[in-house]
């Protein structure tokens, strides 16, 4: 049996941030036989449903300084995942945007810093815009075409300065597509879960643009593998991609949610997202060097796996 790499968290007690929401809940799920888990979240998007129960759940905000040093108190290791996650509501919100993600971010590890505890920060491929070349490395420019992604990459620098500025010990985590069990929120992650319940009731799915366009789609519980790894490594003050390497395009995806499930949907094509980008496909050789990372799931076996749970808990 593999290695659990939360086992080299024994015993320390760990800050979740967004631990109520999809990535958070999966993080903190992982950690509670081994750990002292507290959730800090604001139920704005997430659910405290979603929080296991061996977890102690703080509502609160991380814009909210008190808040923030009141879930972090002896924390060891902090996750931070929380921020506003949808690019259409930060187009719409910019101001708000900035205050969840950027601001947030500082608030988190300025408390991490006076409490002297490792944060591991979650990034987003968002801060590469429109990429030159494939796949993408760390150190490619940085174009990002909407708030979340300027925020996120504010978010992305402010974690590693404060490694070189303060000597605390953090890692930025660029997350690609994440998918997986408990994901309803849209973009192109959220797109799996949705054409799984369409194809599931015969409704037509609809893709954006020509489904040309890729995306590296990684499964929650490697993003899971990719933060433990992250909360022990020597190698902080750095950043690295969390994806598979492997572009999928979005007419791949609804083709084999309609194979997998026998469904009788139709594929339609609507307008391109504004300001989207065509492809994406994450370098992870940093990652596979530094922290030990090596994916699980390619995408088909995820989508089996996703495919699977369904049926069971359904």
């Amino acid at each position: 049996m593999p290695r659990d790499p939360a086992s080299d968290l024994a015993g320390k007690s760990v800050l979740v941030t967004g631990g109520a929401g999809f990535i958070g809940s999966h993080l903190a799920a992982a950690m509670t036989d081994h750990c002292d888990v507290t959730v800090l979240d604001d139920l704005s998007t997430g659910e405290a449903a979603n929080v296991p129960e061996d977890a102690e759940f703080v509502e609160g905000d991380v814009r909210d300084s008190v808040d923030v040093e009141a879930a972090m108190d002896g924390a060891d290791v902090v996750f931070h995942q929380a921020a506003l996650a949808d690019v259409r509501t930060s187009v719409r919100s910019p101001v708000e945007a900035h205050r969840r993600t950027a601001s947030g971010t500082v608030k988190v590890l300025d408390a991490a810093r006076r409490e002297d505890a490792r944060v591991v920060t979650a990034s987003s491929a968002a801060i590469y815009g429109q990429p030159d070349t494939l796949p993408i490395h760390e150190s490619d420019r940085k174009t990002p075409t909407s708030p979340y992604g300027i925020d996120k990459l504010a978010a992305d620098q402010h974690t590693r300065a404060y490694a070189d500025l303060y000597d605390l010990p953090t890692v930025a985590l660029r997350y690609f597509n994440v998918y997986g069990p408990g994901r309803t929120d849209g973009g192109y992650s959220g797109v799996v879960s949705a054409f799984l319940d369409r194809a599931r009731s015969d409704a037509v799915l609809t893709v954006h643009g020509d489904g040309t366009q890729t995306r590296d789609f990684v499964h929650v519980e490697d993003v899971v593998q990719a933060n433990l790894l992250a909360a022990t490594t020597s190698d902080t003050g750095q950043a690295y991609n969390v994806g598979t390497g492997t572009g999928v395009t979005v007419q791949e995806v609804a083709e084999r949610v309609t194979r997998i499930l026998d469904s009788d949907s139709s594929i339609a094509y609507g307008d391109p997202r504004e300001g989207d980008i065509k492809h994406s496909r994450a370098a992870i050789g940093r990652a596979r060097s530094q922290l030990g990372y090596e994916p699980s799931y390619s995408f088909g076996d995820g989508l089996e796996t996703l495919v699977e749970r369904a049926s069971v808990t359904n």
